[in-house]
């Protein structure tokens, strides 16, 4: 069986790398570098520059812990940025390893459907060649929004693309859209000294998220200085020759050096050939069946091409799963227990329902939470701000989970099985939880769902 997949990066790679494990003849066609947006722009360089923020802060901080440094702390941009590109082309190296030794072949080039069966690889030289393939998955991945107010140079307006191609710090930011990106970015680069304005149309940052979660991130922005307006957004945009001037919906003008365009992911469809070839659409999107499968017999989509979370760990899923379904199987993804991680300071975790989803679809829930600063471990950390909380509907099952803290996309693993697994409150509060540890936390709310939490002071009765 000859297989031909679309994109390199979290999800196409996966895949890749399955179906050679299951015996299939394997062709990824990838523009750029493997590894996608998640590792080349995204996940994995967003991640490395938060480390440096976070060691910069824990190094001021030190004198609470009794450590005193002398001399002047400062942070060398160009050498942040190196370290990030250091780590994400040993990752890269590591896919293109795994791919020799399970004898995955690489095609660099833009990748066209040109039927069922077969696609045009344009390379970077203008040359061509034709994969031939039985069945296909396309996992062409995300491009980010850009609105039309906004001149898009590349330069001084940017997106998550060229953020993190910086040469040198800027001075100051306006951030457009207070999502997982607009937040990392504006806190790492607030926690070096740049001035960071963040521009939100809603009512709170993180708008997916409960207002109590977003409360507590607005809470250390204040702290930190970056300025976050809501109920705001931008109406248009001007370059000059020392920076952008944005005009606010309420009339008033901002410069910044930069404009950091954080508005949404939208696919990687331009060019694709999938239109010519009958593959259907809905508002922007593929449509697959619950295999995956698109209307054509034979070719399958993943990750940001269709209506399910733009997350890299789905699009890895999905491509398992396309992979055993295109080799004969009948596997279908559980969307239920999805993580949502923003790896900021606090860090933020969620998984299933919020309990806005819950009031909106009218279900009976219960809440138990916990504060971070009753545990021992937490405080001496000198970490503590922050809360669990746990979900559970009329049945005990728990249908949701919200921390905000300390290592939450850590801890939100045993609340994510939970919910995969439709564990009840009572099953997992049973557990034996190892003191001092974070993870006592959970254990914590999971009691107070039953008010039954020995580290609380009781709840006060309803009137």
């Amino acid at each position: 069986m000859k297989i031909a997949v679309v994109g390199g990066g979290p999800g196409g790679y996966v895949a890749a790398i399955k179906a050679a494990m299951l015996g299939a003849e394997v062709t990824v066609i990838e523009k750029k570098r493997v590894g996608g947006t998640c590792l080349n722009v995204g996940c994995i360089p967003t991640k490395a520059l938060l480390a440096s923020s976070s060691m910069l802060m824990n190094i001021k901080e030190a004198k609470d812990y009794g450590i005193n440094i002398d001399g002047e702390i400062n942070a060398d941009f160009k050498a942040i940025m190196g370290r990030k590109d250091k780590i994400v082309n040993q990752l890269i190296g590591g896919i293109e390893f795994l791919f020799e030794k399970r004898g995955v072949n690489l095609v660099n080039g833009f990748g066209k459907l040109v039927d069922k069966n077969t696609i045009e690889v344009t390379k970077e030289d203008g040359s061509s060649e034709i994969v031939k393939a039985d069945k296909i998955i396309l996992a062409n991945g995300s491009v980010p929004v850009v609105l039309p107010m906004f001149p898009y140079d590349k330069k001084r307006v940017i997106t998550s693309d060229e953020v993190l191609g910086l040469e040198e710090l800027p001075e100051s930011m306006l951030i457009v859209g207070g999502g997982v990106i607009g937040c990392e970015i504006g806190q790492f680069l607030r926690a070096l000294g740049t001035e960071v304005t963040i521009v939100q149309r809603g009512d709170q940052i993180l708008p997916f998220e409960d207002k109590d979660v977003a409360k507590q991130l607005q809470r250390q922005f204040k702290k930190d200085k970056i300025k976050v307006l809501t109920d705001s957004g931008v109406e248009k945009s001007e370059v000059v020759e020392d920076g952008v001037i944005s005009t606010l919906s309420n009339g008033k003008e901002i410069k910044t050096q930069y404009v950091l365009m954080a508005i949404g992911r939208k696919p990687n469809l331009e060019g694709s050939g999938i239109e010519e070839i009958g593959i259907e659409l809905n508002r922007g999107k593929i449509v697959v069946d619950e295999n995956l499968q698109t209307n054509i017999e034979g070719i399958y989509a993943i990750g940001d091409l269709i209506d399910t979370p733009f997350l890299a760990h789905v699009a890895s899923k999905e491509g398992i799963v396309a992979v055993e379904n295109a080799l004969g199987k009948s596997k279908t993804v559980d969307y239920t227990a999805v993580p949502r991680c923003v790896y900021t300071e606090p860090e933020l975790a969620a998984v299933g329902k919020t309990e806005r989803q819950l009031e909106e679809q009218g279900i009976e829930y219960h809440v138990g939470k916990f504060e971070f600063r009753g545990l021992g471990k937490a405080q001496a950390m000198g970490h503590f701000q922050g809360f669990i909380k746990v979900l559970a509907d009329k049945e005990d099952k728990i249908v949701g989970a919200s921390i905000v803290g300390p290592h939450a996309t850590d801890l939100l693993t045993e609340l994510s099985l939970a919910v995969h697994l439709g564990l009840t409150v009572e099953q997992v509060g049973d557990v034996i939880h190892a003191h001092p540890t974070l993870s006592e936390g959970l254990m914590e709310a999971l009691h107070d769902v039953h008010g039954e939490c020995v580290h609380a002071a009781p709840k006060l009765a309803k009137a």
